[in-house]
């Protein structure tokens, strides 16, 4: 027996912007006559692609455009991409909550999503009685759902307010309970949408963990949409990447989210309102040792800023993060005007910060850069995703291990000592 549990085959889908239905009766008419006729909708010829950065001229755009995939047994799939590249629809159409313009959906077994925060929840009921309408919409008969009651309101962490009516939940607890439903009642696909981003972090930890036994312990599949890097990094073991209602990437996910985060990082020169009037960076260079921006482990690194004063400024406050592919940040440095009693005056200032022997392994990194006042806390500017590098080990030989997912991003100096003992 085949190991693909879920395959999409030829998936689109297609909106009409604006309006219900064509817009007009002729077009309806032509619309419902082709189906009566069992032929293609004639409609479906058209349509732009859903790209937001430009505006449409096409009263038809294609949410989703020809997606193709197979999932395994067990296997957990992260799914990325900018907003409105198709992601939510994609598993709206997995979960069975809207119909696909063309193609199919084939799949083994029961599928529970989590989409939206409250999906199949009746606010006016109590969050026990959720449990059990919740669980009955996912085909769960009533005597499995009481088996599992305890654990599900356990590991919501809601068990002082559980036969308290939803309407009264925060947006956490309901995510939490919703959650606890979902991953609790056995099914054999869980489609998780962004939704954990409602949670706190030690419930998302939690939440993760449970996905890895779901997928590891269980043999089951995941199906995990998110924005945070780190918690796909974590989860999964292949990715998708959508953009524009296609897919562009199918494969590891380190080399995915690298693929991505190298995308949609901002140029090395700053756009900003100098109507302000206030302090700004205008840009930013990162000094490696080889060209392309690639640095060799533990040689000197430098990083360059040059900085805009329309006005004569005291208390001004510089600081930068470097963060890795995850965009964690790894290590921190700053300096204060009353350090240097330099920044005093309005003109153009040039700061170079030098590392003498960075310790960042090998991998992809970039920059958050902070711009403030020191005593009035202002936030003159933050700028996020420039400076990218890159830091190798060309001279080294290398092992790559089965633990090298997770893997350090920095290194300390340390010494070593042997003793034996007979």
């Amino acid at each position: 027996m085949s190991d693909i549990i879920l395959k999409a085959e030829n998936i689109s889908k297609q909106y009409r912007l604006g309006t219900v239905g064509t817009g007009t009766l002729r077009d309806d008419l032509k619309r419902n006559w082709a189906r009566l006729l069992g032929k293609e909708d004639p409609f479906l010829k058209v349509g732009a692609v859903n790209d937001r950065s430009k505006q449409s001229t096409e009263d038809y755009v294609w949410a989703l455009r020809d997606i193709n995939f197979e999932v395994k047994q067990g296997e957990v799939l992260g799914i990325i991409g900018k907003n409105g590249a198709g992601k939510s629809t994609l598993l709206k159409i997995l979960s069975r909550v809207t119909a696909p313009s063309t193609g199919v959906i084939k799949s083994r077994g029961r599928i529970a999503s989590l989409l939206e925060v409250g999906t199949g929840f009746h606010h006016e009921l109590t969050g026990r009685e959720n449990i059990y309408l919740n669980g009955a919409i996912l085909g769960m008969q009533k005597a499995e759902i009481t088996r599992k009651l305890d654990e599900i309101i356990a590991f919501s962490g809601c068990e002082r307010y559980i036969d308290t009516p939803t309407k009264r939940y925060s947006s956490g607890m309901t995510v939490r309970l919703a959650f606890a439903v979902a991953a609790h009642l056995e099914p054999e696909i869980l489609v998780v949408d962004e939704v954990l981003a409602v949670g706190d972090a030690e419930f998302q930890k939690k939440a993760i963990g449970k996905m890895q036994d779901i997928s590891q312990g269980e043999g089951r599949t995941v199906l995990f949409v998110s924005h945070n890097m780190n918690s796909i990094a974590q989860l999964t073991n292949r990715l998708l990447i959508m953009k524009n209602g296609g897919i562009t990437y199918s494969g590891d996910p380190l080399v995915g989210i690298s693929n991505y985060l190298n995308e949609e990082k901002l140029s090395n020169t700053i756009k900003y309102d100098e109507s302000r009037g206030k302090p700004y960076i205008e840009s930013v260079s990162v000094n490696t040792i080889l060209d392309h921006n690639i640095h060799l482990f533990g040689k000197e690194l430098s990083f360059e800023f040059l900085l805009i004063c329309p006005n004569d400024t005291e208390d001004l406050a510089m600081s930068f993060q470097i963060l890795n592919e995850q965009e964690i940040p790894i290590t921190h440095n700053w300096i204060f005007d009353a350090d240097k009693n330099r920044l005093r005056k309005s003109g153009k200032y040039h700061f170079t910060c030098s590392m003498p022997k960075p310790k960042l392994y090998m991998g992809n990194y970039s920059l958050k850069i902070f711009l403030s006042n020191s005593k009035t806390k202002e936030k003159y500017q933050v700028i996020e995703g420039i400076g990218d590098f890159k830091v190798e080990m060309l001279t080294t030989t290398r092992t790559d291990y089965n633990w090298q997912k997770g893997a350090c991003v920095y290194l300390e100096e340390a010494s070593w000592e042997i003793n034996k003992y007979d």
